[in-house]
């Protein structure tokens, strides 16, 4: 039968989200060491749906946000938990210092709706909050930061073909460190979307950059100035790429724009 749903295939799909390019960075570098043909996609992209249930090997990659998962990862998951069932599914975390269990918020979730867990991957890239002066470093500092977590993941990798995959972020222990080190004090930051992110349209030159990148369609234009919806995510895709640095989310001022094309080319 024609509408007869296709058995997912044996090849590996890389899913991602990303704000400042470091997911993207990380998931990469993960799913190339293993298979170079294989497809890696956002979840923003339109054809996700279809990809998730066509394949049977997942990587599942994006940032940690005070040791959670940002909120349209943890909708996403919700909003295809169906999809997940049955698939073997390894995990990859960015961070910016520390995450604890980051790989396993979303394994908690994904176990519930029945995915198998293959393995946990943590990984420390250079700081992405542009408005806040805490984890700033030198150019040279955060190059240094992608040489190592190139050379960790290329392990990982190596590591989960010769099928003994890491499990970073899934033990007990990994959950304790996960709630006592941020999760407990910071829930609520990530339990819904942020109505905090501010634009200053003195600055702005409506260039409608943020409008484009923004993965919520939380910026729009209401009388010749950028208005924001109330639905932020908190990635920064739209500060590090605001050419006027008119974009804030936690500080009152944009001091540098992290974008990791910065530090790779």
């Amino acid at each position: 039968m024609q509408n007869k749903i296709k058995e997912a295939k044996s090849n590996m799909l890389g899913i991602y989200f990303s704000g400042t390019g470091n997911t993207k960075y990380c998931i990469d570098k993960f799913v190339k060491n293993i298979e170079s043909d294989a497809k890696i996609l956002s979840i923003e992209s339109e054809n996700i749906k279809e990809e998730l249930l066509n394949n049977k090997d997942i990587v599942f990659a994006y940032p940690i946000y005070y040791s959670s998962l940002p909120k349209i990862v943890r909708d996403f998951i919700l909003n295809n938990k169906d999809l997940f069932k049955n698939k073997n599914v390894f995990i990859i975390a960015t961070m910016g210092l520390f995450s604890g269990d980051g790989a396993g918020c979303s394994a908690r979730i994904l176990k519930k709706y029945g995915a198998n867990i293959m393995g946990g991957l943590q990984v420390k890239m250079p700081d992405c909050i542009a408005d806040v002066k805490a984890l700033k470093r030198s150019k040279e500092e955060n190059k240094q930061i992608i040489l190592k977590a190139e050379s960790k993941i290329i392990n990982a990798a190596q590591k989960y073909k010769n099928n003994a995959p890491t499990k970073e972020g899934l033990s007990i222990i990994y959950h304790i460190a996960g709630l006592v080190g941020q999760r407990l004090w910071f829930y609520n930051k990530t339990k819904e979307y942020s109505s905090k992110l501010k634009v200053d349209n003195n600055k702005c030159t409506k260039c409608n950059r943020c409008i484009s990148l923004c993965p919520m369609n939380n910026l729009k234009v209401i009388d010749n100035k950028i208005n924001t919806k109330n639905k932020c995510t908190m990635c920064y895709r739209c500060i590090t790429n605001c050419p006027a640095k008119a974009i804030t989310l936690l500080g009152k001022n944009v001091i540098e724009q992290n974008n990791i094309n910065n530090y790779i080319n």
